[in-house]
């Protein structure tokens, strides 16, 4: 079911236990913004979890992606949305073909695949750049899970969306690992950059969201990385 972590701020129950799935999230501040959709078959329907929260489909102004990978847009299959989806740049050229990673790395070879099935034709997407400020969020662009990964801070309620920036287990931050990653290197860079912001509630894809302490928890990850 639907919960609200923070004032205006929901978690939406989509995503199976870990390691299936990711989180989506929902911000209300007179305007009304859902972060990521989730997998295509979630653990609870998108639009089931939304009226949860006390909203309509209709209701929605937009939606802001932090990347592209099926189980955090796969979710914008299930549902008749009429509102903008905004995307970095370079996940953005990757679904729309005006980009091909290698089929020789890894996570590109999938993507180069994914992209046949889940392409997201039907979407009203906008490209999202470095800086952008987009309603009351300011977006951060973090390469290095995806080429065009995207963190977004909301100031008002003092929250991050850092998508697979970050995971959250065990109640502390891990970076994804290499398997499921672009760059690593540039991971840690992003993180870095990220940490130096401040805000109270970290929201990840995968695992719990930190209510509190959230950009303190992500230093610590920063500085592990540093030493490391």
């Amino acid at each position: 079911m639907a919960r609200e972590i923070t004032d205006g701020v929901w978690l939406l129950d989509v995503a199976w236990p870990e390691p299936i799935g990711a989180n989506a999230y929902l911000v209300d501040d007179g305007e009304l913004t859902l972060i990521d959709a989730g997998v295509p078959i979630p653990r609870q329907s998108l639009l089931k979890e939304i009226c949860e929260a006390g909203y309509a489909l209709s209701d929605v102004d937009r939606v802001l992606l932090t990347h592209y990978d099926i189980d955090h847009v796969g979710g914008l299959a299930r549902i008749d949305l009429d509102a903008p989806a905004y995307l970095g740049a370079l996940d953005l050229r990757l679904v729309r073909r005006t980009w091909s990673p290698p089929w020789r790395h890894h996570k590109g070879a999938f993507h180069r695949i994914a992209r046949r099935i889940y392409s997201l034709s039907t979407v009203d997407l906008r490209i999202v750049s470095d800086d952008d400020r987009i309603g009351g969020f300011r977006a951060f662009h973090t390469p290095g899970h995806n080429p065009g990964h995207t963190v977004f801070v909301h100031s008002a309620s003092e929250t991050a969306f850092l998508g697979d920036l970050v995971w959250s287990t065990g109640g502390r931050f891990v970076s994804p690992p290499w398997i499921d990653s672009y760059d690593t290197e540039r991971m840690a860079e992003s993180i870095d950059r990220i940490a130096n912001c401040h805000f109270e509630t970290a929201c990840v894809g995968h695992g719990l969201p930190h209510v509190r302490n959230g950009s303190k928890a992500l230093r610590e990850l920063a500085i592990e990385l540093n030493d490391d």
